[in-house]
Order: structure tokens, then C-alpha cells, then sequence
């Protein structure tokens, strides 16, 4: 077994918990997995993992080695892609990772006219929310993240476009004409969201403590409002099919609308491939990449 494979067989045991689940996830032998870890453990010099009930846990060795190996992993990934793509662009890969409003609204269009321009690049996209897709960037298991502006800890990297993003107060007709700003109840997403953030930092600017109901996805808290449980805080761009369509209105709240634009960003160092995503965003073409423009 390669040095990669043993990496990535202690990836998933670090993410799924037991050694059966990691091999279900590789598609390989429990037995592998074992010897991998086995492997590993005495290369290291240090236990990586320990038992818990039926299952195994990371000792504290185990988790510092674990940011490592996803970083490894990443990097190898990358530099695999990167050579590939010296020799011909559009035969390389390119790995997105966007926040969730990003990746159901503003992307899909962009990365349809993309696949039909260049049919030759392996495209892969993943969604999360922000906390998720910037650490994606940080161990390089992404060349690409389309979120918010990046958080001063995130390192070596480069914004190479933006996009307008409004985010707005919505809800359902017959919720915002009772509205109340501390009676209302407020629907937010989940832990590790952006926009979350944004609207506790919006309330607590406004001084008020209004009830708070956690949805867990965007498109739950989009139903919701909907379904008049309540109003929340969204980007123009997720409900503007039912802003158009009367289920939901703007509700005027005092330091709004905001203004955070998307942003397209890379490492400093990129791939040919990635260069061409850049590329086809920032020249308008396809319906989704319209509006986007290099950073001032």
C-alpha cells in the first residue's frame, strides 16, 4: 500500500469512526485498513488512534496527524492535476467547493455553459457551509471556493473575482405585515453558516433578542419563511423566483439590505484548469457567470 492510500485509509477512519465504515467508504478490506493504520502508527512512533466501545477515536497525536494527512492528501491531489494540466488545460481537474446559496443558485447555470465549452475537464463541486469550504482550501482539497470574503486565517490565497450578493430580510406576505423586530421569530441556518453569522451580528447591532428558530439548510429556511414561520435573512439570489412570485416580500429592518459579494478564490498558485474557470466566470458568458468582475 502506497503512502497516499495509507493516508487516505487513516482519513476515514479519522471521519467515520471505525475501521469497517473506512473500508465500506474505499472500497477496499477491513484488513487494509487495519495494516494502514498499523503502518502508520509505527512510522509515526506515537499511537494515532484508540478504541471507543465498538468504534476507534483519534488519541490527540492522531488528530494533529489527521489535519496533516487531509493537507498531504490535498497538495498531492492538486499537484496531480496541476501537471496534468501544463500539458493540456482542458483534460484537467478542477475541484469547487461553494457555500450553499452559492452552489443551488448563482453556480449551476455557470458551471452548465463551462462543461459545454470545456467537455474535456473534470469538474467537481461540493457544497457546504462557509467554515466548511474555506478549511477545504486551507488542506487544499479545493482549487476553487465561491463564498463570502475569506477569514483573516485563511492563508496564501487570492481573490480573483466578485460577484454582487444582497442579502435581505424576507417573509411570507401575511408575516410581514405583523411584523415585530424583537417579537418576530427569526429563521436561521445552521451552525458554521455565513449568512448565520451575519444575521446574529445584524441582531445584536439592532440591540434586540427577538426568538430564533434553527432550520438547518437553506432551503429549509427559505420553505419556511414560505410557509410563514417566521422571517430571516437570505441572499436576493435564493429567493428570487419567489419574490417574483408574491410568496415572499422584503421586510424593511433598520441596516438593511447588505451588500456581501461572492467571491471567487484560489491559492496564489493555480492550476491551468482552474484558470479556465476563472476565466469563463469573469467573461460573462452563460447566464449564471454574468455579473461577475476582478476585484478593485
Amino acid at each position: 500500500m502506497t503512502t497516499a492510500a495509507r493516508l487516505r485509509a487513516f482519513v476515514a477512519v479519522a471521519e467515520t469512526g471505525s475501521v469497517r465504515a473506512a473500508a465500506q467508504r474505499l472500497v477496499v478490506t477491513e484488513s487494509a485498513v487495519s495494516a494502514a493504520i498499523a503502518a502508520l502508527t509505527r512510522e509515526v512512533g506515537v499511537p494515532l488512534v484508540e478504541r471507543e466501545g465498538r468504534g476507534l477515536r483519534l488519541t490527540l497525536s492522531g488528530r494533529t496527524f489527521a489535519d496533516y494527512a487531509r493537507t498531504i492528501l490535498g497538495l498531492h491531489e492538486e499537484a496531480l492535476s496541476a501537471a496534468r494540466g501544463e500539458v493540456d488545460p482542458e483534460r484537467g481537474r478542477v475541484r469547487v467547493a461553494a457555500v450553499t446559496t452559492a452552489g443551488e443558485h448563482v453556480l449551476p447555470v455557470a458551471l452548465a455553459a463551462f462543461r459545454a465549452r470545456h467537455p474535456g475537464v473534470d469538474l467537481r463541486l461540493e457544497v457546504g457551509t462557509s467554515e466548511h469550504v474555506w478549511t477545504l482550501l486551507m488542506t487544499h482539497e479545493a482549487d476553487l471556493v465561491i463564498a463570502g470574503r475569506p477569514p483573516q486565517d485563511v492563508d496564501d490565497v487570492v481573490v480573483r473575482a466578485v460577484r454582487p450578493n444582497e442579502l435581505l430580510v424576507v417573509a411570507a406576505p401575511a408575516v410581514a405585515e405583523e411584523f415585530d423586530l424583537a417579537r418576530t421569530t427569526w429563521l436561521l441556518r445552521e451552525v458554521g453558516s455565513g449568512t448565520r453569522a451575519t444575521c446574529e451580528a445584524l441582531l445584536a447591532n439592532l440591540e434586540v433578542d427577538p426568538p430564533r428558530l434553527t432550520l438547518g439548510s437553506n432551503g429549509a429556511v427559505v420553505a419556511g419563511a414560505v410557509a410563514g414561520l417566521g422571517v430571516t435573512l437570505v441572499s436576493r439570489d435564493a429567493v428570487a423566483r419567489e419574490l417574483g412570485d408574491g410568496e415572499l416580500v422584503a421586510v424593511e429592518v433598520p441596516g438593511t439590505p447588505l451588500h456581501r459579494p461572492w467571491h471567487a478564490v484560489t491559492h496564489r498558485r493555480f492550476s491551468a484548469t482552474t484558470g479556465l474557470l476563472v476565466d469563463h466566470l469573469l467573461s460573462g458568458e452563460g447566464g449564471g457567470s454574468v455579473g461577475w468582475c476582478r476585484p478593485s
